[in-house]
């Protein structure tokens, strides 16, 4: 049994109450070890978000009939026969994105960029879970057989097309909070690829939305270079709690 003693500024000290040593301790320790493990957990979904999302929806870029990364979206892998493929990529990743956010959260609360870095991060999640109920519609030859053109506009695939720019817009401001965060923390390196990340999707959008030539695929190098870094930045964060 051990006594505890409160101290109050206005009577000193006192004894509050005697409680079981074993039962303060053991609190203690189930708490303190059950929140970093929940963490890594999290920061690990948050590290295997851009891997998933790539490498699923590359090796159907370049196994799937008449689809060519050049002129062709990777949000339109939703459609035809195995477009449940890339929808369930969309939301397996808008999970993930979710959970790393609820984790950068937690070990950057009080940093500099720690509120809206995750919140940015968590509304990119978000919206990718979007994309995935919103399918995009069949256009410019794709799926084998459609007709060459955009084809009609449905609203599912209008939804598609503003929740995939806000996601885009969300991805591309996390890079630059980030880029602050790290700049503060004098590490000018991080900054940089931050920076770069948000950089890389804010020309990979714009030339796509401009019509330019391989715009689909300037999208696609720019999108999974800013979700690449984020998984990275997750990595990092998780290592430092085992640090």
């Amino acid at each position: 049994m051990t006594s505890t003693r409160v101290t109050t500024p206005d009577s000193g000290s006192r004894t509050a109450g005697t409680i079981p040593a074993s039962a303060s301790s053991g609190r203690a320790t189930r708490t303190g070890a059950a929140a970093p493990a929940s963490t890594r957990t999290l920061l690990a979904c948050g590290v295997a978000a851009a891997p998933v999302f790539g490498i699923v929806s590359l090796a159907q870029a370049f196994t799937r009939a008449g689809f060519d990364l050049l002129r062709h979206p990777l949000s339109m892998l939703s459609t035809g026969d195995l477009g449940w493929l890339q929808i369930s990529n969309f939301l397996v990743t808008a999970a993930l994105t979710v959970a790393g956010a609820v984790g950068l959260r937690r070990v950057m609360r009080g940093l500099q960029g720690g509120t809206w870095a995750p919140r940015l991060i968590l509304v990119q999640g978000l919206m990718m879970a979007a994309s995935g109920v919103f399918v995009l519609d069949p256009g410019d030859g794709f799926p084998a057989g459609t007709p060459a053109g955009p084809g009609t506009m449905s609203w599912h695939g209008l939804l598609h097309l503003a929740s995939g720019s806000v996601a885009f817009a969300a991805l591309a401001a996390a890079c630059f909070v980030l880029g602050r965060h790290y700049s503060r923390a004098g590490r000018s390196g991080h900054a940089f690829t931050s920076r770069l990340g948000g950089l890389a999707v804010v020309l990979g959008n714009g030339w796509a939305m401009s019509g330019g030539w391989a715009g689909s695929l300037a999208l696609c190098v720019g999108v999974l270079t800013a979700m690449a870094w984020l998984s990275v930045v997750a990595a990092t964060k998780r290592a430092a709690l085992a640090g």
